[in-house]
């Protein structure tokens, strides 16, 4: 079992840190003009609270560490997506961005012929047919290789977790939001944009370990876990449906039955009566029919912190930021 999980997370790791999901002016020079005004637009997207600190260089909100499995996927794929949506804003001393593919492999078969195991024990680097500014990548390999030189303790440590199964499943759901923001990045945030180069140099600074670009308006999403949740009467049903509707975007099999939420309780309180842990049922569609399934969501200072699905209940899954901002907002008030 453990030579499976093993195989497993390691593919995982290669395929989401590697690969993709499908002369101008140096942009960097005028940073020191940029106004404290300008604008990163984050809304609906599944990293959006990490996207919005690293924009506005406020990295001591920041949960993730640049030797995080989850913080190079993010660098890798926006490199690529950058690559491949926004060549025309390259740099002339733009760079190609590789690909690690095996290059030879140890198979062993049985007496019959079959296939029993196939392991790579070789690997080089090939050009993907993408580029990227020179800058961003090499910032992007040093992090490579620092979590490449952490590589046999990050396996270890997610074998050894007893939700090991959970969390893979986890990193797959991140990779499809992942998938999912960088398709509307760029359209939220022109490829040019004041914007986006304060977020790419804050990026670069943060995978550096280097103080950020700061800017004086603080975070909606750090403002919201200062205030905390409402109090008084939510609709907490049309909270958990929209919850699950973005959560659902990432899943691989199942598909959720909008607006399927029923049996919602609230199973306990805090000393504002706010939710501390909420409960309800939902329907989704299998393979072959519908099925129901149930959902416990988790709040700290009145806002959703985690979401339990019956299929993984110790797997927590981060509600997005976004929804999350505008329940605190009062958007979900009765």
């Amino acid at each position: 079992m453990k030579d499976y999980v093993t195989s497993l997370l390691g593919l995982g790791l290669i395929a989401f840190l590697s690969t993709s999901f499908s002369p101008k002016k140096n942009v960097f020079e005028s940073y020191g003009n940029l106004t404290q005004n300008m604008v990163f637009n984050t809304d609906g997207l599944y990293f959006a609270e990490f996207y919005d600190y690293i924009f506005r260089g406020h990295f001591e909100n920041i949960e993730m560490k640049r030797e995080d499995t989850d913080f190079l996927m993010i660098f890798e794929q926006y490199l690529r997506a950058y690559g491949r949506q926004c060549d025309d804003y390259l740099p002339a001393n733009k760079v190609k961005i590789m690909d690690e593919v095996c290059a030879r492999k140890e198979e062993s078969f049985n007496m019959y012929g079959d296939l029993l195991s196939s392991v790579c024990v070789e690997y080089t680097w090939v050009p993907s047919g993408l580029y990227a500014k020179p800058d961003l990548y090499n910032a992007k390999m040093e992090v490579d290789r620092i979590q490449r030189s952490m590589g046999l303790q990050t396996v270890m440590s997610m074998i050894m977790d007893p939700n090991a199964m959970g969390n893979s499943v986890d990193m797959i759901h991140k990779a499809n939001g992942l998938k999912n923001d960088m398709a509307r990045m760029f359209t939220l945030n022109p490829g040019n944009s004041a914007g986006i180069k304060r977020f790419e140099e804050n990026l670069k600074l943060f995978a550096l370990q280097k103080p950020g670009i700061r800017m004086q308006e603080s975070s909606k999403f750090a403002v919201m876990k200062k205030s905390g949740g409402p109090t008084g009467a939510q609709n907490l049903g049309a909270l958990i449906n929209d919850l699950i509707v973005n959560q659902a975007k990432t899943w691989a099999f199942n598909k959720y039955v909008p607006s399927s939420v029923s049996g919602v309780r609230i199973e306990s309180t805090d000393n504002q009566g706010r939710p501390k842990s909420v409960r309800a049922n939902y329907s989704f569609k299998g393979f072959a029919n519908s099925s129901n399934g149930w959902v416990q969501i988790t709040f700290v200072d009145g806002l959703p912190e985690c979401m339990y699905f019956f299929d993984f209940p110790s797997n927590c899954k981060t509600p997005n930021s976004s929804i999350v901002a505008s329940y605190a907002q009062g958007d979900y008030k009765k």
